[in-house]
């Protein structure tokens, strides 16, 4: 599904939010500025990258980029190549359940819009533990629903009725954006979302919700 919407992802993504993609994801990068200076840094289901690129600010050593799609890290490669960041992030095309990379090696692992995808977002979970050095830190920037009227019945409309007709209409494959909020509607949100995190041995857990509850910033912390 994600090889064949590549070509209009990163159009649809800006367009269906209005630019607020965008900005979600610089605050997902400045909650991590808050608890850490990290040197190594691994993005997970990177997509075609927008949250490696934008994580740059961080000032690491080095961004690893893994995905199951090679067509959306195809489309990050040309970005990272026209931005002249081949230098300091790396993509490879991996499965976020069993991540290619030793223990404790990261100082911070993160994902956006990805962890609903996961066939079993706890092994995901427990992977990104598994990878991260003592005192490292996890970020997963994901939809939530918002819980207010009448914002929440406006959001509601668009993301059921408005969304799904402009996705097919560019992108062209008829099923990929009635998936995103089906895919929302069973994501396992706020308080849930933690103590999933807990399970998998994350300590020190916040969340911050975004934009009337639209998107939440979740953290936590290998201790």
């Amino acid at each position: 599904m994600f090889d064949s919407i590549a070509w209009r992802y990163d159009f649809l993504n800006h367009f269906l939010s209005f630019g607020t993609d965008s900005i979600w994801r610089r605050k997902a990068i400045n909650e991590i500025k808050k608890r850490i200076d990290p040197v190594r840094i691994l993005d997970i289901a990177t997509g075609t990258c927008d949250l490696a690129i934008a994580a740059i600010r961080l000032n690491p050593e080095s961004i690893s980029g893994i995905d199951i799609s090679q067509r959306m890290l195809e489309e990050g490669r040309r970005k990272i190549h026209k931005k002249h960041l081949e230098d300091k992030i790396t993509l490879s095309l991996a499965d976020s359940e069993e991540l290619p990379f030793d223990e404790k090696l990261f100082d911070v692992a993160m994902v956006a819009f990805g962890v609903r995808n996961f066939e079993s977002p706890e092994k995901g979970l427990s992977e990104m533990f598994r990878v991260l050095r003592v005192g490292g830190i996890a970020m997963i920037l994901e939809f939530s629903r918002p819980e207010k009227f009448p914002f929440k019945s406006i959001y509601y409309f668009y993301f059921k009725k408005i969304l799904p007709l402009f996705g097919k209409l560019f992108s062209k494959d008829a099923t990929a954006y009635d998936y995103l909020p089906d895919s929302v509607s069973t994501f396992p949100e706020s308080d849930k979302f933690l103590v999933l995190m807990e399970n998998a041995g994350f300590s020190d857990l916040s969340q911050r919700r975004l934009t009337g509850g639209i998107a939440t910033i979740y953290l936590g912390q290998r201790n």
